[in-house]
């Protein structure tokens, strides 16, 4: 599967075969078409493969008492898992988008851990919005953070400094004000680097 995961992210899919993904394998046409059903049963694999990647590392971040904190956490391994797993990436997020707005999340849906943190910042009157475009919003940004830093057109500390300023400012827009007035609070971006730094603090501009 590397060697077909590699092919998707860096190939034209329609120059994608059975023939070539056989051969960077170092296996038969007919081995592919008996495991996989043909080139469309290999991009599943592949795609399922990289949601489930993605759905664990998100899942994996810990909650804390602060919503907005938790926030950052998910899009700061979100930001790591794309930046790590770039071809997975690519195959995920290359073509047709997996994330729907308007349709159902699944329970290995990536999404979900995204918005069980918005739910809960909504219920806590953190946030102020409706949960699905807040998600949206804030995938977004995100997105195209890791694709243009996979892409080159941003290396690694421009990166960093970007994420560090747009997600806070895109979780910002949908605070409420009392959650953008607070100013204090031992919670901070678990892996911000900034020691002693609330996350609202950060949020509202106080260096």
């Amino acid at each position: 599967m590397v060697s077909a995961t590699e092919m998707l992210a860096t190939r034209p899919r329609e120059s994608v075969t059975v023939r070539a993904l056989a051969a960077a394998a170092g296996t038969s046409t007919t081995a592919v078409y008996s495991l996989f059903d043909g080139k469309d049963g290999v991009i599943g694999e592949v795609r399922n493969r990289a949601v489930a990647g993605l759905f664990q590392d998100l899942s994996a971040v810990p909650t804390s008492e602060d919503p907005l904190a938790d926030l950052y956490a998910l899009a700061t391994a979100y930001h790591r898992w794309g930046r790590t797993n770039s071809h997975l990436y690519t195959v995920l997020f290359g073509g047709v988008q997996s994330f729907d707005p308007s349709g159902a999340v699944g329970t290995g849906d990536p999404i979900r851990p995204l918005l069980v943190a918005i739910d809960r910042a909504l219920t806590e009157s953190v946030l102020a919005g409706e949960a699905t475009l807040i998600a949206l919003s804030l995938w977004a940004t995100l997105h195209g953070l890791v694709t243009l830093e996979l892409a080159g057109a941003l290396d690694a500390t421009t990166a960093e400094t970007a994420f560090r300023s747009t997600i806070p400012a895109t979780l910002r827009g949908w605070t409420t004000p009392r959650s953008s007035a607070a100013s204090g609070g031992a919670n901070q971006p678990r892996d911000s680097g900034r020691s002693r730094l609330s996350v609202r603090q950060w949020m509202n501009g106080r260096e």
